[in-house]
């Protein structure tokens, strides 16, 4: 997957952390897409929405959009997603994107 097609997924969605790593990719952030395997979105479902439980119950803040993009995997069921990161100036950015790669399934 090359940028364009990177930055063609993100701009498809209306999420204030996809629109903030878009901006980073436009800016020349590193990426990287993890190609080797996919998993269920109902799987990452299930382990990122108990790491987010955890952090608000020992209060540790949550990165922004993580409470977005846990129901927006848990909403994607069983549908086979991949993982990618953008590394920004500020912070890492975890996307995973559609097994077609064209959209963003979920962003934070």
């Amino acid at each position: 997957m090359n940028r364009d097609a990177l930055q063609s997924a993100l701009s498809q969605d209306g999420s204030i952390s996809a629109r903030a790593t878009l901006a980073e990719l436009e800016a020349g952030a590193d990426f990287e897409v993890f190609l080797n395997q996919t998993a269920s979105a109902e799987q990452l479902w299930d382990i990122w929405s108990w790491r987010h439980e955890v952090m608000l119950d020992k209060g540790v803040p949550p990165r922004p959009g993580l409470a977005e993009a846990v129901t927006r995997l848990q909403a994607a069921g069983t549908a086979r997603v991949y993982m990618a990161t953008v590394t920004g100036s500020q912070r890492r950015f975890t996307i995973f994107l559609s097994e077609d790669l064209s959209q963003c399934v979920a962003c934070w």
